[in-house]
């Protein structure tokens, strides 16, 4: 029974482990696009009966609400995910348009 656990919470913990450098740079680009401004959409529809349907979707993040470089925090997202320094800055990133 100890051994299954042991086994249980081992496999827990490899989940936690790092993860491949490019991998934590493309996860990273979404956490300081929301530290650099809020992010949203609306939609509008309607159907043949008339009916008009709505739908607002804002996301504010945290880091932008304490106005922290998106550059830093992209670092910071890097380094905690991979366990290493970005191998190239957040504006030299493929997809960044800052």
């Amino acid at each position: 029974m100890r051994l299954i656990i042991l086994t249980i919470g081992v496999l827990g913990l490899a989940a936690c482990g790092p993860v491949p450098l490019a991998q934590a740079e493309r996860e990273c680009l979404q956490r300081a696009r929301l530290a650099q401004a809020p992010h949203g959409s609306v939609s509008v529809g309607g159907n043949s009966r008339g009916q008009v349907g709505t739908s607002v979707d804002i996301t504010v993040s945290s880091d932008f609400l304490r106005g922290r470089d998106p550059s830093a925090v992209f670092n910071a997202c890097v380094q905690q995910k991979s366990g290493q320094f970005p191998a190239r800055a957040l504006y030299d990133q493929p997809g960044w348009q800052g």
